[in-house]
């Protein structure tokens, strides 16, 4: 079964008597490496005619002037139509599967008496979590015109971001358009591959939507990785220190690795092995050591600001290749404080014979990672409480319990007044009642003829638990003792 998506260039120029080269990029799994691949002409946006397949079918209409490739290894295959006819023009498709009804690219070819060729897309792979450079081609080196990275799709391309600071939000952290070099080619760095990141781009300078010759690129992130999902995330407090174990490929020869800060598609180089050291991080950050073995270096600082907070990248570069990746630093205040209900407060890590004055926060468990020195270690934290700064001293739990119990001090001693006097009712009726049962033992005493004392008594009883008043009717008795007897 064919899988995920295909995606393509969804135009073409050529020239009569020329020839067009165009490819579809499909993702690298085992059923679209080994399924049928083909090309077809639509007619009147009804049928869609083969002109070519990898079964082994060529229309004879198109002998000997067009040429299909596949290239399982990279997710492409490519059609090649020569001799190009005005008749030529119209809109194709390039597909996968046994019928059209799988996946498939629609795209216009447009045949002139006088047009460029287009460029074939350079063919781009990473891997899952991994990272990958693309390379632009050089321009004007004294232009001051922005540098722009986009991914095209069926109604143009859209723009993922650009050097006056635009950056697409899944992208984030994760990309870097270099400076230009001597020659005016630039990189586009990208970390944190993710299977979405698939597809057609283009990357160029000047006026976005503009550029008279875009270079294409077509990305492919292969699922099938070894690489580990590393935590994006590190956690210390103002006045801390932390150390940050970044990775690279151990079989690559690396001329020099760094670490620099991130901010809206920049990246500002902090420190490297060559010795350099930004002057606002001076006594504050060094490259402690490297594992050329194991493909890991160490990055130590020290001293930390609440303004260190933000995105830092690694990397590791062996001429134009670049192996990157990132991750987010959050500084921590020693104390402070929230009224909201859902933030909780953050202590200093300190013994204190004063009890705690912060309130008592909704408790929503947040996994944190700490990662130092290469160990990872996850603990359940209240929301915004980092890894090993946050305590609980026993005065707060005995303040916290002792205002719960202060709440619940009026509603019983409620409950124990009402006790009080039920049980002060009930035996001043147990009373009248026995007075009354002496009035008639002795009057039954004096008239032997009424019967036996026990008939006599069985119908008093048996009125007496049919009468016995409620509670409101007792608080009457008390007030008016002489009404009820």
């Amino acid at each position: 079964q064919v899988s995920s998506t295909l995606y393509a260039s969804r135009f073409l120029t050529g020239e009569v008597g020329g020839l067009v080269t165009h490819q579809c990029f499909y993702p690298i799994t085992s059923a679209n490496r080994h399924d049928r691949k083909y090309w077809c002409k639509m007619v009147e946006n009804k049928a869609c005619f083969t002109i070519i397949s990898t079964t082994g079918y060529t229309s004879k209409s198109y002998a000997g002037r067009v040429s299909l490739q596949d290239i399982p290894q990279n997710g492409t295959f490519t059609f090649t139509m020569t001799e190009l006819k005005k008749n030529d023009t119209g809109t194709y498709r390039c597909g996968i599967g046994p019928t059209k009804r799988g996946l498939h690219v629609t795209l216009n070819l447009t045949v002139t008496a006088d047009s460029s060729t287009s460029e074939p897309a350079e063919v781009v792979l990473g891997e899952l979590h991994g990272s990958v450079t693309v390379l632009c081609p050089p321009g004007d080196t004294l232009s001051s015109e922005k540098r722009f990275w986009c991914k095209v799709g069926t109604t143009g391309c859209t723009l993922i971001a650009d050097t006056s600071g635009h950056v697409g939000r899944s992208y984030q952290g994760r990309i870097f358009i270099t400076p230009r070099d001597s020659s005016g080619a630039f990189k586009i760095l990208i970390n944190d591959l993710k299977k979405e990141d698939s597809g057609l781009y283009s990357c160029g300078t000047g006026r976005f939507g503009s550029w008279d010759s875009p270079h294409m690129v077509a990305l492919q992130v292969t699922t099938a990785s070894v690489l580990p999902r590393r935590p994006k995330f590190l956690s210390s407090t103002v006045g801390g220190s932390l150390s940050v174990k970044c990775h690279y490929d151990p079989m690559g020869n690396y001329e020099k690795k760094y670490l620099c800060r991130w901010k809206e598609a920049s990246c500002e180089l902090l420190v490297d092995s060559a010795g350099f050291v930004h002057k606002s991080y001076k006594r504050r950050i060094q490259i402690a050591n490297s594992d050329q073995e194991n493909g890991t270096y160490t990055v130590v600082m020290s001293h930390l600001r609440e303004e260190d907070a933000g995105w830092y990248w690694c990397g590791a570069k062996n001429g134009h290749t670049e192996h990157t990746s990132s991750v987010k630093l959050l500084i921590q205040k020693e104390t402070c404080s929230s009224k909201d209900p859902e933030t909780s407060t953050i202590v200093k890590p300190a013994l204190s014979t004063r009890p705690a004055t912060h309130s008592a926060p909704t408790q929503r468990p947040v996994t944190a990672l700490t990662y130092t020195a290469g160990i990872v270690t996850a603990s359940t934290l209240l929301p915004t409480a980092a890894p090993s700064t946050s305590v609980t001293s026993p005065a707060e739990i005995y303040h916290k319990s002792s205002s719960r119990e202060s709440g619940l001090l009026p509603v019983v001693l409620s409950a124990l007044i009402l006790l009080i006097v039920i049980t002060i009712t009930l035996l001043t009726l147990s009373k009248i009642k026995h007075w009354k049962e002496a009035g008639e033992e002795r009057s039954t005493m004096r008239n032997p003829e009424e019967g036996p004392v026990q008939a006599a008594l069985s119908p008093v009883k048996e009125q007496m638990i049919e009468e016995t008043p409620h509670p409101e009717e007792n608080q009457e008795c008390k007030t008016d003792s002489v009404k009820c007897r």
